[in-house]
């Protein structure tokens, strides 16, 4: 789906952080990684362009991780650690 003025992206996917486990806000904290990414970049062919450099590149793939982990962390507190 392509953002437009009348149609923004949902960067909350449900507009909500809360998952009933920790395995549903990994996989939330990924969805929400990659609509950044779609967010900043709009144009689908301009990210197929620039994907095999980040692909073999270790630092770009370790701030990918970063991106994912403070989801994860911002996903985890809204659940209360799943307690």
């Amino acid at each position: 789906m392509n953002a437009t003025p009348t149609n923004p992206i949902q960067l909350v996917p449900g507009n909500s952080l809360i998952t009933k486990t920790p395995e549903d806000g990994r996989q939330l904290a990924i969805k929400m990684s990659r609509l950044i990414v779609k967010a900043t970049q709009p144009d689908a062919a301009v990210r197929e362009k620039l994907r095999p450099m980040y692909a073999e590149d270790p630092a770009m793939l370790i701030g990918i991780c970063q991106a994912v982990a403070t989801e994860f962390a911002t996903i985890a507190a809204a659940n209360n650690y799943w307690r």
